[in-house]
């Protein structure tokens, strides 16, 4: 007897294929996810730990010394501004005798001939809120008061009662904070849902550099285990909030992890050969006057291994990326081809990456490279200055571990996916063509 039943239809691929495109490719198997696992999960643990150990009560408290950063400061507002001539307020000597072409000289002489502005200002906050006083302006002072300014006023308690407070800064607080808003409202139209997690990571950033990497520091733990420990926090928290849990973000995690002790290790080598201290200026100074138990060098390996962290997101994060779409695109290519075509991406990577670093440092070092300029120092000069070889350490340190995250990250990425056999998920798939995911449709 014939029967007359059919066989069962094969399963709708396009549906499928369709919800595929949008998401990361099949997980890999569950010997690897277990391997990845087994790495990560202690990893994590050892993170938690060593910031329950490290956590800190907050920075310990000193005597104001009212020197750079260290002053008492209030909100004020420069109620009102006229103009008076300068010998009337005694703000300068005689006309100078000497040789006025110097910049000495010639401010003098401005300031001896030219006028002068006499501000008038109410603090706005604090125990003297609504206290006047008044300070006067130079003609040729890069800071000129205007009537209704907000400003930022320091206090000395020890000084003369009228001249207790004077105008440092200028108030930026609602310009900085609307560019803030604008970068905010940027990054979510574009970003979307990807945009906001990005911004609750970066705020989460934050507040752990703020609320234990500073702290811990200032209370005397070791500045290289904070950022190590910091760091990593942060690499956790960003990465997965920002990508989801996956193995996909795990392998980016994994790399990142690999390249920061690379950095950590040539850091510790180069900054200790190169006889370099961390104590190149007043700040520096200043911390280390305030808190001479801290180990300036070990502060400046903490700031490279923190300020390559960025970086090196991006960098693992964009190369597993890569991988798996290539392993999307085609199924069948082994752990072999899809490390070299991960590495010609990678190596575009490299060429734009290092440059952007470099030039970062040497935009934050303009004004000192001017100085050299002018001195007209040798390069070798400049480059053996304490200053500037802390910027090449920090520099080339960084740009290391960014170049070695491209082949360790993308070795890891091309082993982990590979695993994923099209014959272990179902028929193997024929060779993929070209034209996105229509050619998933006609499966």
């Amino acid at each position: 007897m014939t029967t007359t039943q059919q066989p069962p239809p094969p399963p709708s691929h396009p549906p499928h294929g369709h919800s595929h495109s949008h998401g990361p490719a099949t997980p890999v198997s569950k010997h690897l996810r277990k391997v990845i696992a087994a790495v990560l999960i202690p990893f994590s643990v050892a993170v938690v730990v060593g910031l329950a150990v490290l956590w800190p009560g907050g920075a310990p408290a000193h005597e104001r010394t009212g020197v750079g950063f260290d002053r008492q400061t209030q909100q004020a507002t420069v109620t009102q501004v006229d103009k008076v001539d300068c010998k009337s307020v005694n703000a300068s000597g005689d006309t100078p005798t000497g040789d006025t072409s110097t910049a000495e000289g010639s401010s003098a002489q401005q300031q001896a001939n030219g006028t002068c502005e006499n501000a008038t200002i109410r603090v706005d906050t604090g125990k003297d809120k609504g206290r006047t006083f008044t300070e006067v302006v130079q003609p040729d002072s890069p800071r000129q008061l205007h009537e209704g300014q907000k400003v930022i006023v320091a206090y000395a308690p020890d000084a003369p009662e009228n001249l207790q407070y004077s105008v440092t800064d200028v108030n930026r607080k609602l310009p900085m904070a609307l560019l803030a808003g604008i970068f905010a409202v940027a990054v979510v139209v574009v970003g979307r849902l990807r945009g906001l997690m990005a911004l609750i990571a970066l705020a989460v950033s934050f507040l752990v550099l703020t609320f234990f990497i500073l702290p811990a520091i200032l209370q005397g733990s070791n500045p290289l285990v904070v950022a190590v420990v910091g760091a990593s926090a942060i690499m956790l928290i960003a990465l997965y909030m920002c990508h989801g849990l996956s193995a996909r973000t795990s392998v980016a995690v994994l790399g990142t992890l690999v390249s920061l002790l690379l950095i950590g290790l040539l850091g510790s080598l180069f900054i200790g050969w190169a006889a370099l201290t961390g104590n190149t200026d007043d700040n520096t100074g200043l911390i280390h006057g305030l808190y001479p138990d801290i180990d300036m060098s070990g502060l400046l390996l903490a700031g490279v291994i923190i300020g390559s962290l960025g970086v090196l997101d991006d960098v693992t994060v964009t190369q597993t990326s890569a991988v798996w779409e290539l392993h999307e695109a085609n199924p069948t290519m082994g752990w072999r081809g899809l490390y070299r075509a991960g590495i010609r991406i990678g190596r575009d990577h490299i060429a734009s990456v290092v440059n952007t670093l470099v030039l970062a440092y040497a935009g934050a070092a303009l004004p000192l490279l001017l100085l050299f300029s002018i001195a007209q120092s040798s390069v070798t000069d400049v480059a053996n200055s304490e200053l500037v070889a802390e910027e090449i350490v920090r520099t080339l340190v960084g740009s290391i571990g960014l170049v070695a995250s491209v082949p360790v990250t993308t070795a890891l990425a091309a082993l982990v996916v590979s695993a994923d056999r099209p014959g272990s998920h179902g028929p193997e798939r024929a060779a993929p063509v070209r034209g996105g995911r229509g050619r998933r449709r006609k499966r």
